[in-house]
């Protein structure tokens, strides 16, 4: 079970770098990225601290407002492949 944890563990500081890399990309701040998203500033803030274990339907909901894929949002090489 040791390994389950520690890729959960990556996984959500990928999403976490993604999030708040994507937001730069789009040249918003939180609380703009917020408002796009109906989620709560604070609640953006702490999914780029990794202090949140976020659902698929956020997931989806940042996805959109961030203008990227599901699967962009949870891997390195989805923020490298949208950076050239």
């Amino acid at each position: 079970m040791p390994d389950a944890d520690i890729c959960f563990m990556d996984i959500k500081e990928i999403l976490a770098e993604n999030v708040r890399s994507y937001r730069n990309i789009n040249n918003l701040s939180q609380e703009q990225l917020a408002e796009i998203s109906g989620l709560h500033r604070t609640y953006i803030g702490s999914v780029e601290r990794k202090e949140r274990n976020v659902t698929l339907s956020t997931l989806i909901i940042l996805r959109k407002a961030l203008n990227t894929s599901v699967p962009k949002l949870l891997t390195r090489q989805g923020l490298k492949n949208e950076q050239g």
